[in-house]
């Protein structure tokens, strides 16, 4: 389970930085399950490879969080729980993993863009969630993928 801070808080961050975003549900996010691979899959967005992301909806059920809807605005936090992203979803759909295309897998851009890496990955990475949540990770699992736009790339932070 993924713990965010207060969306007001995060909201004033921005505004601090002169961001106002546009009208529209809001909803924090993150990616990855390390600091190692949400830094990686950060950096693929930030360098325009990958434009899209998957969850496990039995995630989403166990968080009580809502599936993403076209139009929702995300504003994605590194691992620091700091803003790094915001974005728009511009197609979302639930399917079994076994369903999830070649076309949405170079979509999301990880790896060599394959559907064969896409599938390596996500099973190794659902399967970790799953662990969490008492489940077994199958074929039928039902997955979240969200195509979004990328509206601003905040800037990285200064090391010390």
């Amino acid at each position: 389970m993924e713990v965010f801070p207060p969306l007001a808080q995060v909201l004033s961050k921005l505004n601090v930085l002169g961001i106002s975003l546009p009208d529209g549900p809001v909803l924090l996010d993150g990616y990855g399950d390390s600091p190692e691979l949400s830094e990686e899959l950060l950096a693929l967005i930030r360098q325009g490879k990958k434009r899209a992301g998957t969850g496990l909806l039995w995630g989403h059920e166990a968080d009580q969080v809502p599936v993403p809807c076209v139009g929702d605005l995300q504003i994605v936090l590194d691992h620091h729980n700091e803003p790094a992203l915001i974005t728009r979803v511009v197609s979302t759909y639930i399917l079994p993993y076994a369903e999830v295309t070649a076309e949405y897998a170079a979509i999301e851009g990880e790896g060599d863009g394959s559907l064969e890496y896409w599938r390596q990955a996500h099973w190794a990475f659902f399967a970790r969630a799953c662990e969490q949540l008492g489940r077994q990770p199958a074929e039928s699992m039902p997955v979240v993928c969200c195509v979004f736009e990328v509206l601003h790339i905040l800037p990285l932070p200064v090391a010390a």
